[in-house]
């Protein structure tokens, strides 16, 4: 059993151990949450390539004592050329998931770190240099860093559908073969991208030397993004969605992510009295489940989308009344049809707490793993692959449109509880995360579980996700046979998986109790790790 781990200073959790180190190293050098954050999310773009990347997209929601949350949207919108008769003429159905057709909408990740960056030196007495943040990525980037099992088996897996695509290889698989899990593998070219941005400055990215080259790059493998897209694109600050809780206010992200899902879960759960049922038994899996079906289908499809095309107010779907009424349709003893229309991804979330109690919950993606596949030689940018989310369909809710944002999966999550803690929480893994924040808050916050037993006890899934292509509900071995039986009998479709299955994600957590102590937990699924002082 891992224990959870403690610290008094400061403290970050990552789904790869070398991001949380750069978190805390900055940390020690008296750097805030949201520097240290931008340290962290630097070094994982680069040791963690196949979930993140400085090519994807990002959000962040941050924490000050006495202040209210607020959060960055850093989504990227679809190209201006990028419209449904372009994919149209070409006999597409749908936007392919891999490739230059991919590849159409700006990454927004860069734009995030500026944006936090930014906040942090107006309100947070931000001080470190850039160099100084982008230091421990530049250094594994060109120095190499050992691979891990994850990498490894995610380039075996994605090998024969994506060694073809422009620039995969090279950056990839750059001595013609998978890196092999503890090889060092180094990525030269990016490591100097990654230097430009620190010596020019991270707008470089939009508006420089290094935009140019981008688009240069896009444009040569057929991509339909141009130079005006990224230089019109700013990300920003937003307020974030809200919910009233028994145990305390939660917080998550705006449209166009899922954000208000998983909230919309956790409220639902509440007016169903999951207090009062028993931790981990058959009744809490099943009340999860059916209150994911119920905010999937009743909220998610019908409305979220860009925010700019919504017919309704995000925040207004959190209602009493609404979830009350989702709350009801739910039986405890039949599972209600599944329609299987969930959505995969793979990504990364980090948290970081420092010593004045500023928290941050962030959340980066490329969406499927290694994105589109493109990865540009003059820069060894993977670009994401976010855009294949939208619909070619002119009717559907997330129906592409020049400009518009996709709809996404990512989420960061955060709680102040009536207590005085606050708490940071996520995960990666498409469907899996509102379902995997469910399990992770109510084990912690509503039955009182340790954090890194909320975070290491089986999980379970439903839906496709990161990793996996079926709709089943997914169970972790370790929930055990009778809980296994009991909902085969309420009418759940069950595939049973290991007893430590990647397959539902990489979670962690960080609280902040009201006598600044911290704790915080990492996911054994993955590479991670907790790190404080």
């Amino acid at each position: 059993m891992i224990n959870t781990s403690f610290a008094r200073r400061g403290i970050a959790v990552a789904s790869h151990s070398l991001a949380a180190q750069s978190a805390a190293g900055v940390l020690r050098e008296g750097g805030n949450a949201i520097e240290a954050m931008a340290a962290a999310a630097a070094t994982i773009s680069v040791v963690y390539p196949h979930m993140t990347g400085i090519g994807g997209d990002a959000f962040w929601l941050i924490s000050a004592p006495g202040e209210e949350p607020v959060a960055i949207d850093a989504c990227g919108p679809a190209a201006a050329a990028a419209s449904i008769g372009l994919y149209k003429a070409q006999g597409l159905q749908s936007i392919p998931p891999r490739g230059a057709l991919a590849a159409n909408t700006v990454a927004g990740t860069i734009a995030g770190w500026e944006c936090a960056l930014s906040l942090s030196e107006r309100r947070h007495e931000g001080r470190l240099p850039l160099s100084r943040l982008l230091a421990d990525a530049i250094f594994y980037a060109m120095n190499g860093v050992p691979a891990t099992a994850s990498q490894e088996q995610n380039t075996s897996g994605k090998r024969a559908e994506l060694e073809n695509v422009p620039g995969f290889a090279a950056r990839f698989m750059p001595a013609g073969s998978v890196p092999v899990r503890g090889s060092l593998f180094a990525q030269k070219t990016l490591g100097a991208t990654l230097q430009r941005l620190a010596d020019a400055g991270l707008g470089d990215f939009y508006r420089g030397d290094l935009a140019r080259s981008i688009v240069k790059d896009l444009a040569a493998i057929g991509s339909p993004l141009a130079l005006a897209d990224l230089e019109a694109y700013r990300a920003k600050e937003v307020t974030p969605l809200n919910l009233p809780h028994s145990a305390g206010t939660l917080y998550n992200m705006t449209p166009p992510t899922q954000g208000v899902i998983s909230l919309a879960i956790l409220g639902i759960l509440d007016r169903l009295g999951l207090a009062k049922m028993e931790a981990d038994s058959a009744d809490h899996v099943h009340a999860v489940v059916e209150a994911t079906k119920q905010a999937f289908l009743g909220i998610r499809d019908k409305h979220v989308t860009d925010p700019s095309y919504m017919k309704v107010d995000a925040q207004s779907l959190l209602a009493d009344a609404a979830l009350q009424q989702l709350a009801q349709n739910i039986s405890m003893t039949r599972a209600a049809p599944w329609g299987g229309k969930s959505k995969p991804g793979g990504t990364i979330w980090m948290g970081v707490i420092d010593a004045r109690g500023r928290a941050v919950s962030f959340i980066q993606s490329i969406y499927h793993e290694f994105g589109s596949g493109v990865v540009l030689p003059a820069s060894h940018i993977n670009w994401q692959n976010r855009g294949c989310s939208f619909s070619l369909d002119e009717a559907a809710v997330n129906s592409l449109r020049p400009g518009k944002k996709p709809f996404h999966t990512l989420n960061p999550a955060l709680a102040r509880l009536r207590d005085g803690r606050t708490m940071v929480y996520g995960t990666m893994g498409g469907d899996g995360q509102p379902q995997t924040q469910a399990a992770v808050f109510t084990r912690h916050v509503v039955f009182n579980h340790a954090l890194q037993r909320a975070v290491s006890a089986p999980r379970w899934l439903l839906g496709r996700t990161w990793g996996s292509a079926s709709e089943t509900l997914k169970l972790e071995a370790r929930l055990g046979t009778k809980l296994i039986d009991d909902l085969r009998a309420r009418g759940h479709d069950v595939e049973v998986l290991g007893d430590f299955e990647e397959t539902m994600g990489h979670a962690g957590a960080l609280v902040r109790h009201p006598n600044g102590s911290l704790e915080g937990a990492f996911d054994p699924r993955g590479d991670g790790s907790v790190a404080g002082y």
